[in-house]
Parts: structure tokens; C-alpha cells; sequence
């Protein structure tokens, strides 16, 4: 295990953090995660005290999720038996397991964010969805973000260049591509997206997703129910990449 897994094992600020999430801030990501046919199977990668286990079990699925904080998987499993800890590396079921599976805001906490999406996609079934939703660190667009590697118009510019580059290294070397990591911030009180140790973009997680054999189905900037022509007006155009978060939807290919 990790220095970061390691720091999240027993970490009871984490818990508390999360026992106090608003529901819509997981309502876009649970009830997209929701398998297209009823009763369907559904993973939760880092599924901390279990609400969208919860969720998914409420819409009549059958809900799974991991999770590798100790309090949180004690928090889970009085909503579930099926929620389970594990080390952050490899996922306890087989091959093409789940008709749905998902990570809200994990891919940026995890050490080896290339294989985490490969494993995912690994214990999907051929036609199944992949949800991945996690912060754009390269926002060139917006204001009051919470992130320092966001903020002022310096920032915004260099995320707006290296994006860029990101593009041409997809395009001329895809084999060297890799997502960009991050000194962690460590703060108290406790807040989890300070201490990130990937940039996460829409951008990236598309192409790896693509790399893994899924096609992706649509790649947004909204990561919370917002109004339909609002929603339809931010994630129109190619500036979707450029603020806000990046909430990626994918199916396996057969």
C-alpha cells in the first residue's frame, strides 16, 4: 500500500468529512452510475460510508462498493455487507464482473492512476458503463476555485499550455502519456482535495478510458444536476475542458 492509501486507512477526519456530504452533491454520479437494466450489478470505487451504495440500492440494484479507509468501510457496512475494504490496487472480483462501475473524486488521490482506470474497465462487463469524476486541475476558465494550482490567471495560463501539449503528446506519442502528479496539501481541518497527487482533467481520463478499450460516451464539465439549458450550454463546446470538473462516461466495448 501506498503513502497515500496509508494515509486514508485510518483516517477518522475522512469519515466525519464524508458522513456529512449533501446528497446532491453524489446525484448526478450515483444515478448515472445506475446499470441501464433493473436489478443490475454496480461497483463503487472508493465508496466511503456508503451513500451511494445506498442510492444505487434504492433504485434496486445490487450495490457494491470498496473503499480502502478503515472507518469509512465500518460506516459502509451498516448500509451494506457488500461494501468491503481493499488495498487501492486491485479490485477483489473477476474479470468483467459488473454491469456498472464508478470512482467519484479517487483517480486524483490514487499512485498509479493508469493501471487504477485499467482496472476498472477490467471488471466491467463487454457494454458496460465506466463513471469517472474527479476535478479539472487544468482549469483555464472560471473563478473562485479552491485549488492553488487553479488559481490566478498565471495558473490558468500554464494549465491552458500543458494542455495543449497534452494533445500533441496524445497525438504523436500516445504510449508516453501520463497523467501529472502533485505535491499533496495537507491542512486542518481536514480537506480531501487539497491533498490530490494527480491532475485530473476530462481530457486525459477520456484517452485512457479510450486506451482500455471503452468508448466514451460523453466527457463534461458538471459534476452536480444543474438546469438543463445551462448544463447543455457549458458542456457544448470544447471549453468543457477548460473549467469546472471533469465527469467522464464510458461503456466497454464488447
Amino acid at each position: 500500500m501506498g503513502e497515500q492509501q496509508s494515509y486514508y486507512r485510518e483516517n477518522e477526519e475522512y469519515a466525519e468529512f464524508l458522513e456529512g456530504w449533501d446528497p446532491s452533491f453524489y446525484a448526478k454520479y450515483a444515478d448515472t452510475l445506475c446499470p441501464d437494466e433493473p436489478g443490475g450489478k454496480a461497483l463503487d470505487v472508493g465508496c466511503g460510508v456508503g451513500q451511494v451504495v445506498q442510492r444505487l440500492m434504492d433504485a434496486g440494484h445490487e450495490a457494491h462498493g470498496v473503499e480502502v479507509s478503515e472507518p469509512n468501510i465500518e460506516k459502509a457496512r451498516r448500509i451494506s455487507e457488500r461494501c468491503q475494504l481493499y488495498d487501492g490496487r486491485t479490485l477483489p472480483f473477476g474479470d468483467t464482473s459488473f454491469d456498472s462501475i464508478g470512482a467519484l473524486n479517487v483517480l486524483e488521490h490514487v499512485e498509479e492512476p493508469e493501471a487504477f482506470l485499467a482496472e476498472l474497465v477490467r471488471v466491467t462487463k463487454p457494454g458496460g458503463k465506466v463513471v469517472i469524476s474527479s476535478p479539472n486541475f487544468f482549469r483555464a476558465l472560471g473563478v473562485r476555485d479552491y485549488h492553488p494550482r487553479m488559481r490566478g490567471l498565471g495558473n490558468k495560463w500554464r494549465n491552458w499550455q500543458r494542455l495543449r501539449a497534452k494533445r500533441r503528446q496524445m497525438a504523436a506519442e500516445p504510449e508516453s502519456v501520463r497523467f501529472d502528479r502533485m505535491e499533496p496539501i495537507r491542512r486542518e481541518p481536514f480537506q480531501p482535495d487539497d491533498d490530490a497527487i494527480v491532475a485530473t482533467n476530462g481530457v486525459e481520463i477520456k484517452f485512457f478510458l479510450e486506451q482500455n478499450g471503452c468508448e466514451v460516451l460523453r466527457a463534461e464539465c458538471t459534476d452536480r444536476t444543474v438546469a438543463k439549458p445551462i448544463d447543455f450550454a457549458l458542456n457544448l463546446g470544447p471549453w468543457r475542458h477548460l473549467m469546472f470538473n471533469a465527469f467522464v462516461v464510458a461503456r466497454r466495448k464488447s
